[in-house]
Formats: structure tokens, C-alpha cells, sequence
């Protein structure tokens, strides 16, 4: 792959945000399907394995830009410390000094997960201010692999970027960026295109593209 990716950058003591897609399911306060964060663990154990200090930071539903227990990551930190077999701290909110102390802290192969980062406003106007205070909370390092939410121009994903010194891609996010690259610069003839989901809508861009290119399938 081209771009730069998490086995590129030295994370030995480094602390590295990383922007993860843990928007998953709850019911009755715990996670009620693992997929996604599953899908991120070997990202995950990669840097921990090299000595980084981990800031996880993901939304979680539609809170509208503002807190609301209901979609809180807090569960999500269980959830993942148990799949892990490690301790996860948790911070109460995604910028501010509670965050910012908690990150510092951070030892060798440590995480942290920030709470749910739609609970302000500012992360889906992708504001600059609160990308900066996001950048506070890693040494130039952030790494996205959060795949789903990776067409969203918000401050966690794209807005970050411009006050850090390294962006690269995760596992899981290079994985699927070299799958769809063959599959749509060179596929094996013919192929289907399978499209899925709740989000009805936000499909229909997909479909109307592929009806511009006939001869692509």
C-alpha cells in the first residue's frame, strides 16, 4: 500500500491517537455485539506490542452534540478491556484537562478511551478549535482506522490531522483500502456489487455512481 501506515511510524513511548469505529450496539448498558471492536483489535495489540500509549477516540449513535448517558462509551470500555485481557481507562469526556492528565499518564502499551466525541457539537462542524484540543492529547501521532466513518469530514478524522506531524492508516483500515483498490482498479469479470445496511439514503450515491459506469460490473 502507498499511503503511510501504523507499521510505519515508531511508536515506542509515543502516545498515539487513534480514531476507532466503536459505534456498536448496547442493550441494557453492555455491548450487545462486538464486531466492530473486534475488527480493531489487531491494530490495537499492534501498538501495544511496540510501546505505544493508546487515546481511543470514537462516536457512538446520534447524540446531537450533546452528553447523554444512553450513548456513553463507558460500556464499550469494559467490553474491550475484557476482550483484551487489559486495563482500559476511561475518560468522562473527550478534550478538557480530565482528558488531557489522563492521556499523560499513560504508560508503555497503555489505553485510554475517550467518552463519545458527538457529545460536542464542534467534532461534526469539524471545527478547528477542537481538533487542536484533540491533538493535544498525542505526541504528532494519529493513526485512523475507524473505516466506517472514514468518509465523514469531522474534527476526529479529518479535522485532527492538519496539527499533528504523522497520519497513517490502521490495519484494519489498510486492509480495506487494498481490497477495494483491487476490486475496483482491477477485478476478477464479472463481479457483483453488494450493498447493505440500515441507512437507506445514504446508499444511493454508491448505486447512482456504479450506473455511470456500466461497464465496471
Amino acid at each position: 500500500m502507498t499511503k503511510l501506515s501504523i507499521r510505519d511510524l515508531e511508536l515506542g513511548g509515543k502516545r498515539v491517537f487513534v480514531r476507532v469505529d466503536f459505534n456498536v450496539p448496547l442493550n441494557g448498558g453492555a455491548v450487545s455485539d462486538d464486531t466492530r471492536i473486534r475488527e480493531t483489535l489487531p491494530t490495537i495489540e499492534f501498538a501495544r506490542s511496540r510501546g505505544a500509549r493508546l487515546v481511543l477516540a470514537s462516536h457512538l449513535g446520534r447524540p446531537k452534540g450533546k452528553a447523554n448517558p444512553k450513548y456513553s462509551l463507558r460500556p464499550v470500555a469494559a467490553k474491550l478491556a475484557a476482550m483484551l485481557g487489559a486495563a482500559v481507562e476511561f475518560a468522562t469526556d473527550c478534550v478538557g484537562s480530565d482528558s488531557e492528565a489522563k492521556s499523560r499518564a499513560l504508560t508503555n502499551g497503555g489505553i485510554l478511551l475517550l467518552e463519545n466525541v458527538r457529545f460536542h457539537p464542534e467534532e461534526e462542524a469539524n471545527d478547528e478549535g477542537f481538533s487542536r484540543q484533540l491533538a493535544k492529547l498525542c505526541d504528532g501521532m494519529f493513526v485512523c482506522d475507524a473505516f466506517g466513518s472514514a468518509h465523514r469530514a469531522h474534527a476526529s478524522v479529518v479535522g485532527i490531522t492538519r496539527f499533528v506531524k504523522q497520519s497513517a492508516a490502521g490495519l484494519l483500515m489498510e486492509r480495506e483500502l487494498t481490497y477495494l483498490g483491487n476490486a475496483l482498479s482491477n477485478p476478477a469479470r464479472p463481479f457483483a456489487a453488494v450493498l447493505g445496511g440500515a441507512k437507506v439514503s445514504d446508499k444511493i450515491e454508491v448505486v447512482e455512481n456504479l450506473m455511470r459506469w456500466p461497464t465496471r460490473c
